[in-house]
């Protein structure tokens, strides 16, 4: 199956997992730190978010029709860009440097612009390939509508990668740091396991996080309700999903840490699944309707 798939994009995602197993031995052999997190925890998160990102994108460009070159394009000029990311993100490493947000030398300066490049190429790139599917015709319409509205979230995701450079107060703008994860306080403080997200104060990277991988998740909560699954469902899921990428991009830009919501936040997602349930009871009457007729 794999082999009708776009082929740069599969090598690309094989490529991601390989190196999965490598950033862990890094992690478990060298006992370096960056920023009070291990220096390999970066590639390592990296690694598998592209990994999962890549093959989901193969697939999905499965379905084009038509445009297929535009789509060929598309995706062999995201692989390019995402690759020199990831080799600017291990030479990084190598060297015992950050590579975000790092002004410090001006070969510093250069390789975080080239990362400023390529963020930019995989957020154009994206968009075209979400333009692409818009226009498709997919026989199952729920699992269509689930794709179409994974890729726009997805896409204001990826976008909330631009938040993150903006200058943080305290920040010079001839310093050596310009930009920052963490919102309220410096990169660097108390954070989770794994994820490496801040447990102090807001962290732009959980909005990244879960609004990248709604090309994942909604399609996937599509397959698993089978013949539940309409278009209504779709957009309430969707619905949904948006609305938590939402709280917790607010949540962070508010310098709230995801584990210490206060009664706003606590407020917002009550809404939010509220607002689920009953979208989902809506979705879910015209069956119930044709039943009983």
């Amino acid at each position: 199956m794999l082999r009708t798939w776009h082929r740069p994009l599969v090598v690309f995602g094989w490529a991601m997992t390989l190196l999965v197993p490598i950033t862990l031995v890094g992690l478990l052999v060298d006992d370096r730190m960056l920023m009070n997190s291990p220096i390999w925890l970066k590639p390592f998160k990296f690694a598998v978010s592209l990994a999962v990102y890549a093959f989901t994108l193969a697939w999905l460009l499965t379905f084009l029709k038509r445009f297929q070159r535009v789509g060929w394009w598309a995706g062999t000029v995201l692989v390019a860009g995402a690759s020199l990311e990831m080799v600017v993100i291990i030479g990084q490493v190598l060297r015992g440097k950050r590579s975000h947000f790092n002004f410090e030398t001006p070969l510093d300066v250069a390789l975080f612009s080239i990362m400023g490049s390529t963020i930019v190429v995989l957020w154009v790139t994206h968009a075209v390939v979400a333009v692409l599917l818009w226009r498709t015709d997919i026989e199952n319409k729920a699992l269509a509508w689930s794709i179409r509205l994974g890729l726009v979230i997805s896409f204001l995701g990826l976008g909330v990668g631009f938040l993150m450079t903006r200058p943080k107060p305290g920040q010079a703008l001839d310093g050596p740091t310009l930009g920052s994860h963490t919102v309220g306080a410096p990169d660097g403080g108390a954070y989770m396991p794994l994820t490496g997200w801040s447990t102090e104060h807001g962290d732009l990277r959980i909005g990244h996080f879960v609004g990248m991988h709604a090309l994942q998740v909604l399609p996937v909560v599509i397959a698993l309700l089978g013949h539940r699954a309409t278009v209504k469902m779709a957009w309430v899921t969707s619905a949904s999903f948006l609305g938590l990428f939402l709280l917790v991009t607010w949540q962070a830009l508010r310098g709230q840490s995801l584990v210490q919501p206060d009664g706003t936040t606590l407020l917002a997602l009550a809404v939010i699944v509220v607002a689920t349930a009953a979208g989902a009871t809506w979705a879910r009457a015209p069956r119930k309707e044709l039943a009983l007729a």
